[in-house]
């Protein structure tokens, strides 16, 4: 027998007592990772919605993936509040600025990193019957935010330049390319992973992690617009 503060306990009971305490352990991270994987899968579900709704409207799309992020001897001093300004900003500005001409909807990913601490994941999606040079409008995103946003402190990726294009399946999307769509929705499944959260910093309940362009209106029966040169 063992005494622990005073009470006589057994090899057995302690044996018993530590199975207890790892069971309750482990069943909250289960329970935590089970919530966090029910989580991701609606995330990626609403992903794959919008896309369907864009996809039924429009019978071809490109698709921009642009990484932004600010330099490195400046991102120590970005607040989430700041990056959440520069990034509506750039947002908002859509509506009146010629690199969001025919851009029909994004889905944005916030997150922060220890390399590149606050940062952002974008698809930008354009009308594929109007917009062809994918690579051209991910400089032109990149550049606007960069220069215009956050006045030479931002830097950029454009993911169209390299052999993410090929495998991830951005840059034009036909309606009929069911592979291409499927790469798509697996590219897309990054942004909805837990990695690297936001949580931590959120000061405003109206903070999200990953936001989308409004949902394009269904035309009904008059069928998605078709173009087929």
């Amino acid at each position: 027998e063992y005494e622990i503060i005073g009470i006589n306990i057994s090899k057995i009971e302690i044996k018993i007592l530590c199975t207890k305490v790892y069971t309750i352990i482990w069943n909250k991270k289960h329970k935590g990772q089970t919530m966090a994987i029910k989580k991701e899968k609606r995330r990626q579900m609403s992903n794959e919605s919008y896309l369907d709704a864009l996809q039924e409207r429009y019978s071809k799309l490109c698709v921009v993936r642009v990484d932004l992020h600010y330099k490195k001897d400046e991102a120590n001093n970005i607040t989430l509040e700041k990056a959440t300004k520069d990034i509506n900003r750039l947002l908002n500005n859509r509506r009146n600025n010629s690199t969001f001409d025919d851009n029909v909807g994004y889905v944005l990913k916030t997150e922060n990193g220890e390399d590149r601490n606050i940062h952002f994941h974008g698809f930008f999606i354009y009308d594929g019957q109007k917009v062809h040079k994918d690579i051209i409008k991910g400089e032109d995103i990149g550049k606007y935010w960069s220069k215009n946003i956050t006045n030479g402190s931002g830097t950029y990726y454009n993911c169209n330049r390299n052999d993410y294009k090929k495998n991830h399946a951005i840059g034009i999307l036909d309606y009929r390319d069911v592979d291409k769509r499927r790469k798509l929705d697996i590219a897309m499944a990054y942004l909805v992973k837990e990695e690297q959260s936001i949580e931590a910093l959120k000061e405003n309940e109206k903070d999200r992690s990953i936001r989308r362009g409004t949902m394009p209106k269904s035309k009904g029966n008059v069928g998605r617009p078709r173009n087929d040169n």
